[in-house]
């Protein structure tokens, strides 16, 4: 007999053997397999679902016939997916069922691999599939040289595995008790079982009809198995190896630990926790009260196991405890000229501000010592009250801790939490202590106007206590429960605007109102702080990149005109940024930017020049802002005189309309004292105050109202160059109104002459003159006690 090109036996046709291989049925039910395909020889019990396969295997039983075809699936399938015909390869192996055995909803069932098939033609293409079937048995014991040579290669690579992993021969022994190991084909196909192969390559074996290069892929896919059992030894031995070492490293100090115990030179962990925490005491000096404290704490925490939860709990206190600064004190620098250096150094302008902190100064260094204070520092954003908090206490060289009480909505945030919550902390406050190391810092409450309440609780009412020098000598956090002297404390706040602060919160404050920089102050902290900073943040000096005086104050008009300094900051960074980039392109050094060089750097001016209306019913007012100081012009015309009437637009808020409708009714009823005959009698007056798209409101405008419809009804126009501002009762009386500096500063932006103010901002003024005269100078400034003197004034 022959053997064709797939490895087939071809017969002659005289020639009527019927083949063990002939015995086997030609139409089989296929079972699917999905991870590795079986070989003949090996024996693998399988789970298979009951209610699908029960039927099946009765009929099979029925019929005496114990044969499956196992098929592997050429693709993973989904969860319920039931395979189907095109799903799996075409090449399988014929089991032999041995034993079944029903558990629940699944069967498992023992098989042996008894011969290659290839599937001819399907008979059922879902499952349970079947289909008729061709055989393809192996000859008997080795024949060729080149057989015999990779027969005898496979044994010594299996020789090569056991060491390195031993249930390969666990494998082996199983295999040479039920095989002739002289078998070749059985022998390659027991060892391609033994490898870790993927199922592709397995079924290629399985595929290999032709016994050569079916050993020649076998001896290649031990090879691999080889390499790959090698890195996972020495994977292993590496990891046992540091395990090992890991192990003799805890046991040798377990006993040096316990050496060191017996001869009395170390202690357990719990007894070196308990004598740091004595031995901190020992450096403090604590009230009597906190001392009985410590100890019952001590007390207890010598008692607990040290896995115990409340051991933990104990210990974290007695540590918050123990590192607060009791008794300890920093010595204030009470140098009224070291004071004031410092605080020329960190600010420019704010000559008002200064003098008030060095006279709070002065005081301390009269008594001694700066005791605990609540200063509060209200002004627009961007004009330096947090920093100046800092050149305070870099002036009294204390220590600074400062947070943000912005959107706090928790009291627990300032007084803690209770102990008995896991994860308690303590207030803000104790660990600012904690971290100033001092129990006099500085401590700074920033964003005071902006705190929040909640179903949490109420922290502003929390920081009555910490801010009332009568209570805040015995401070009570609930995770320390016990009394901490805050009295020493410096507390320094800064808010924008005093109205959102609660009336009990900021009785107890001593408020200094930071009112912004002139121009004049802008330029000299734009050339002495902001552009050095941030020539040193781009890394070029001087020298590469000059900026004229002229460029400056253009930014500062139209770039910069807020009260602070921020923008002025952000501009300042933007045209470094830009220059850098010049001279990376190769541009020669230095850059100068100039004048008419500002737009090519930040864009077109965000603030235009405020205009100036002038004409008959026009009149300028002066206004506040949280930006500062603007001008306020103010509009009257008459629409009609088929009835009288008053019409206000421009957003004006509830006192701002309240001011309109007295300045309106003001002047009517004065009409003959102020001859204007009936002008108002059958005219409807509109009263407009640009711009319409910004709201506003205040009873500043009253005045500035009432000459705009006096000027309408006199027909006379106001000289240009005035500007005004005061409150205007019913009666003709004109009040005072606040911000009197910003609404200066404002006039002389405008380059406003001539300012009416309220008798009662005379005082204002002369302060003003005697700290910042800068702001006053070159305005000729007039006073009024009633409406007549604004009419003498003006007309």
């Amino acid at each position: 007999m022959d053997i064709d090109q797939e490895g087939e036996l071809v017969r002659p046709e005289s020639t009527q053997i019927i083949l063990p291989s002939e015995a086997y049925p030609g139409i089989v039910q296929i079972l699917p397999q999905a991870h590795r395909p079986f070989f003949p020889g090996q024996v693998v019990p399988i789970i298979l679902n009951a209610s699908i396969w029960q039927g099946v295997l009765e009929k099979m039983q029925a019929r005496e016939q114990a044969y499956f075809g196992v098929v592997l699936l050429r693709r993973d399938l989904k969860e319920d997916e039931q395979p189907v015909a095109d799903d799996l390869y075409d090449m399988g192996c014929l089991c032999r069922i041995h034993q079944v055995r029903s558990e629940g909803e699944h069967l498992q069932v023992l098989l042996e691999g008894l011969q290659r098939f290839r599937i001819r033609n399907w008979l059922q293409t879902e499952t349970p599939m079947s289909a008729a079937v061709r055989y393809y048995p192996d000859q008997g014991e080795t024949q060729s040289e080149e057989e015999k040579a990779y027969a005898v290669a496979i044994i010594n690579i299996i020789k090569e595995l056991i060491p390195l992993n031993p249930l390969y021969g666990e494998e082996l022994k199983v295999f040479l008790t039920r095989s002739n190991p002289n078998q070749a084909a059985l022998l390659a196909d027991f060892a391609a079982s033994l490898t870790s192969a993927g199922k592709e390559d397995l079924q290629a074996v399985l595929e290999r009809i032709n016994l050569q290069s079916r050993l020649a892929l076998v001896v290649e896919l031990l090879h691999k198995e080889v390499e790959i059992a090698g890195a996972q030894m020495e994977i292993r031995q590496h990891v046992e190896a540091e395990i090992q070492g890991h192990q003799r490293e805890a046991v040798l100090k377990q006993q040096l630990k316990y050496i060191q115990k017996e001869l009395g030179i170390a202690k357990d962990d719990k007894t070196a926790e308990l004598d740091l925490f004595r031995s901190r005491v020992k450096e403090l000096e604590l009230p009597e009260m906190v001392q009985q404290r410590f100890e019952d704490e001590i007390r207890k925490l010598s008692l607990l196991e040290t896995g115990s939860p409340e051991y933990g709990v104990t210990r974290n206190y007695l540590d918050w405890l123990t590192n607060l600064p009791w008794g300890r004190f920093s010595t204030d620098n009470l140098d009224l000229v070291q004071a004031e250096r410092v605080l020329a150094r960190h600010h420019e302008g704010l000559e008002d501000v200064k003098q008030r902190i060095v006279e709070f100064l002065a005081l301390g260094q009269m008594k001694g010592a700066v005791g605990g204070s609540i200063i509060c520092f209200v002004g627009p954003p961007g004009v330096g009250k947090t920093s100046l908090g800092r050149a305070v206490a870099e002036a009294l060289q204390r220590r600074f801790f400062r947070f943000s009480l912005g959107g706090m909505r928790d009291e627990a945030e300032i007084k803690g939490h209770r102990r008995t919550y896991i994860g308690a902390m303590p207030g803000k406050l104790i660990q600012g202590m904690k971290d100033a190391g001092t129990a006099n810092p500085v401590i700074m409450l920033d964003e005071i106007d902006k705190i929040g309440t909640s179903f949490q609780g109420d922290p502003a009412s929390a920081l009555l206590e910490v801010l009332d020098p009568e209570q805040n000598s015995k401070f009570r956090d609930h995770y320390m429960d016990v009394d901490f002297d805050l009295s020493k404390v410096l507390f320094i706040c800064t808010a924008n605007q005093l109205d959102t602060i609660p009336g009990p919160l900021l009785d107890r404050m001593e408020v200094i109102h930071l009112s912004g920089y002139l121009h004049n102050e802008k330029l000299a902290i734009c050339r002495k702080h902001l552009i050095p900073r941030q020539l040193e943040r781009a890394g070029v000096t001087r020298q590469d990149i000059k900026l004229d005086a002229a460029a400056l104050r253009t930014v500062i008009d139209g770039y910069a005109r807020e009260a602070g300094v921020r923008r002025l900051d952000k501009a300042m960074a933007t045209m470094v940024r830009k220059a850098v980039v010049k001279i990376l392109r190769g541009e020669p050094v230095p850059i100068r930017i100039g004048k008419n060089d500002v737009a090519e750097y930040l864009g077109q001016p965000v603030y235009t020049n405020e205009q100036t209306l002038a004409g008959v019913g026009i009149v300028t007012g002066l206004a506040w802002t949280s930006a500062g100081g603007a001008t306020l012009p103010v509009e009257a015309r008459v629409v009609h005189r088929r009835q009288a009437g008053l019409k206000l637009t421009g957003q004006l808020g509830t006192v701002m309309q309240e001011s309109a409708n007295i300045a309106y009714s003001y002047i009517l009823s004065c009409g003959e004292q102020l001859g204007l005959d009936d002008f108002f009698a059958d005219a409807f007056v509109h009263l407009h105050v640009p711009a319409g798209a910004t709201p506003k409101d205040g009873p500043s405008a009253g005045i500035t109202m009432a000459s705009a419809l006096l000027s309408l009804a006199l027909g006379r126009a106001i000289k240009p160059g005035w500007a005004m501002t005061g409150e205007l009762t019913l009666t003709g009386k004109v009040f005072p109104v606040g911000g009197i500096q910003e609404k200066l500063i404002a006039a002389k932006r405008q380059k406003i002459k001539r300012v009416i103010l309220p008798a009662a901002n005379k005082a204002d003024v002369l302060s003003i003159e005697e700290h910042n005269p800068k702001v006053t100078s070159g305005l000729d400034i007039h006073y009024a006690g009633s409406y007549n003197d604004v009419v003498e004034v003006l007309f």
